[in-house]
Parts: structure tokens; C-alpha cells; sequence
């Protein structure tokens, strides 16, 4: 019975261990253009086709128009937060 009892907590440890790593921010600063992040910061319009790597990045074609809302800055400056529609991700 001890035994079973060991198995229960090292799942529960494993799981725990994988749902901290999901929460992972994709960067520590942003820069937006109000306190919430809901203004406009730029309309874009899309230079190329950009299929993301999960359901956080917005998938889109070539001349498609984005609207910007955040901007990444610190270590992932590279990356932009915005919608298409009704659809909102993040993207290069």
C-alpha cells in the first residue's frame, strides 16, 4: 500500500513540474499602447505566409492585414501579439 502511495506523489510532482513549464512567459517586457494592452498600436499588412507553432501564434497569408497590439521587448523582441478577425496570437 506504501508503495502506491509513492507512485501518487511522484505523478503528482511530474505533472505539477509539466504545467509550470507550459506557463512560461514568452517574454519578461512589453510594450503596448495603453495600460491593458486593448489599444492599437499599428495596422500591418502580412509580407509573407506565417503558419505558428501552436494555437498561441496567429496563422495568416501574404497581405493579409494584422492589427498590432503588443510588442515583445527583453529577450523575445522579435515576436508581435495581435488579430486577424477574430483570431488574436502572437507572430514574427
Amino acid at each position: 500500500m506504501a508503495k502506491f502511495g509513492v507512485h501518487r506523489i511522484l505523478l503528482l510532482a511530474i505533472s505539477l513540474t509539466k504545467c509550470l513549464e507550459s506557463t512560461k512567459l514568452l517574454a519578461d517586457l512589453k510594450k503596448c499602447g495603453d495600460l491593458e494592452c486593448e489599444a492599437l498600436i499599428n495596422r500591418v499588412s502580412a509580407m509573407r505566409d506565417y503558419r505558428g507553432p501552436d494555437c498561441r501564434y496567429l496563422n495568416f497569408t501574404k497581405g493579409e492585414e494584422i492589427s498590432v497590439y503588443v510588442k515583445l521587448a527583453g529577450e523575445r523582441e522579435d515576436l508581435w501579439a495581435g488579430s486577424k478577425g477574430k483570431e488574436f496570437g502572437y507572430f514574427p
